[in-house]
This record gives structure tokens, C-alpha cells and sequence, in this order.
């Protein structure tokens, strides 16, 4: 019998939380979720991807956050589902395709069809693929899946049956749904994708933790020296620029200095007569 697809751990309703008796240390309850959680998750990120490297570096990924962030998954109704969330973001981010080693996907299943199965799923639209795993996949009930897709139960519901008819469309012999689960679960059992140790995950998780912690910190100290370079360099009242020299054109020469005509004589003497009177220059005559 292949193994199941779905989360081991209770139902969301029933999920004691890891860290409230206070016999687990947080490294054991890490451990104890992992152990559960993580082989069936990274058969499920398979089936979303159809890549074997990335569905096991989503469910990492997804763990080393619940790692980072341990108070607040341990505390959770449903820490499964929680890392289960994350790990299916991080499988479906488009910026994977950016990448090359997860621009296209793994050399197909040998048998004829599990490779239909998969052809057919990774033809679906990411929220349609998402919302058939969940359900036949996963076994969530309708308002969970909706939950966990964000959306409505009427546009969970909606996307879920358009999958179903599309995989049919192309595998006939799956439209019955309870048909559908079962190849679903024999196709991720024939792939053996071990996950990495728990050890392993944490211990990462923690290096990262600390490189965008000093990296924070450095970046800040770099606002901090720019911030008061500035205030120690910038001017304290306004200057008005400089205006460039330009060339004055247009501009008679002076003429050259010589005699005075008899004209220009006769002026000067009246200029200088008027000027010891005074008020004539003020007063207008009137006379």
C-alpha cells in the first residue's frame, strides 16, 4: 500500500499544543514536528512541482521559519498546517523561475501513468493545482482548503471541480474522485524524497537567523554614518550659486582720450558754474 499523503498529526480541533505541559524542550517538540510532518510534506510540494530538489528545499525553508519563529508555531491550533502554508508559498513562488536549476521540471516517472498524472497536474494553474492536492491530496475538508488558499468556499469549491475536470480531460480513467486520491498517493510514494535531519534544519535556520540579524544591524550603523556625515558636512544657511562668466557683447569700445572740442569746453564750464549755485539744479525755473 502506498504511503498516505496526509499530515499524521491529529486534526487542527483535537492538536495538543507542543509546548504546553512543558515536558518537551523546544528543541524536542521541533524535532517531534518535523519527524511527522516533514515526509508526508515533501510528497505533497512534489505534486505541486514536479521538481524533487524543490519540494525539499520549500519544506526546509518552511521549517527553518518555524524554527525562527518557534513561540509562535508551538503556540499554534495547527503548527502542521502553519508549516504546511509556508512550504506551499515557498514551492510556488514565481521568482523559481528565475532559476536555473528549477526552470523546468525533473526527467518524467518511467511509468506511463504516474508521467500522464503529472503532465496533467503541472498543466492545472497554480491555485487549482494547490486547491486538488489539499483535498484529494492532503484530505481537508472544503472550508479548510478555502482557508488555506485564501479564498472563499464557493471559489474553493469552483477551482476544485474545474481541476477535476481538467485532469480528466486528460486521464480519463480519473474522473472519479476516490480514483483520482489514490493515484495521487501512489504517484508521491513512488518517489523516495527523504527530507533532510531535523538537526540539519535547525541548525540552518539559526545561521540564517543570525546573518540577516548582523545584517540589519550593519545596515542600520550604515544610515546611522551616513546620517551624521551628513548632518556634520551639509551647509547650515543657504548660499546663492555663483553665475557663471560670460562675455559681454554688444559693447562699444571706449573711445580714446584726447582734447576736449570747443563745444565739449563750453559744456564743462556750465556744468561747473551751476553746479556752485545748487538750488537751480533742484528747483525747476519756473521764470
Amino acid at each position: 500500500m502506498p504511503e498516505s499523503l496526509a499530515n499524521p498529526l491529529p486534526p487542527p480541533t483535537s492538536h495538543r499544543h507542543l509546548e504546553d505541559s512543558g515536558s518537551l524542550t523546544p528543541d524536542q517538540a521541533f524535532d517531534a514536528l518535523y519527524a511527522c510532518c516533514a515526509p508526508a510534506l515533501v510528497r505533497q510540494t512534489y505534486l505541486l512541482t514536479g521538481r524533487r530538489e524543490l519540494a525539499r528545499e520549500a519544506v526546509e525553508q518552511a521549517f527553518q521559519l518555524a524554527w525562527q519563529r518557534w513561540p509562535e508555531v508551538a503556540r499554534d491550533r495547527d503548527p502542521g498546517g502553519w508549516v504546511r502554508a509556508m512550504a506551499y508559498e515557498c514551492a510556488l513562488s514565481p521568482w523559481h523561475r528565475f532559476r536555473p536549476r528549477h526552470r523546468h521540471p525533473d526527467p518524467p516517472p518511467a511509468d506511463p501513468a504516474d508521467r500522464a498524472l503529472r503532465d496533467a497536474l503541472l498543466a492545472l494553474p497554480p491555485s487549482y493545482r494547490r486547491t486538488l492536492v489539499l483535498y484529494d491530496g492532503v484530505g481537508l475538508d472544503l472550508p479548510e482548503t478555502a482557508a488555506e488558499t485564501e479564498a472563499s468556499t464557493p471559489a474553493a469549491a469552483g477551482r476544485l471541480s474545474r481541476a477535476r475536470e481538467a485532469v480528466a480531460a486528460r486521464v480519463p480513467e480519473l474522473a472519479d474522485p476516490a480514483a483520482l486520491r489514490r493515484r495521487l498517493e501512489q504517484l508521491a510514494a513512488t518517489e523516495r524524497l527523504a527530507p533532510a535531519k531535523a538537526t540539519a534544519v535547525r541548525a540552518c535556520g539559526e545561521r540564517r537567523n543570525v546573518f540577516w540579524t548582523r545584517s540589519a544591524i550593519a545596515f542600520t550603523c550604515t544610515i546611522i554614518g551616513a546620517t551624521t556625515l551628513t548632518l556634520r558636512t551639509a551647509p547650515t544657511h543657504y548660499e546663492p550659486p555663483v553665475a557663471p562668466a560670460q562675455a559681454v557683447e554688444g559693447v562699444p569700445p571706449p573711445p580714446a582720450m584726447g582734447p576736449l572740442s570747443r563745444e565739449a569746453q563750453a559744456l564743462r564750464a556750465k556744468l561747473r558754474r551751476a553746479a556752485a549755485r545748487g538750488p537751480e539744479r533742484l528747483v525747476p525755473d519756473t521764470r
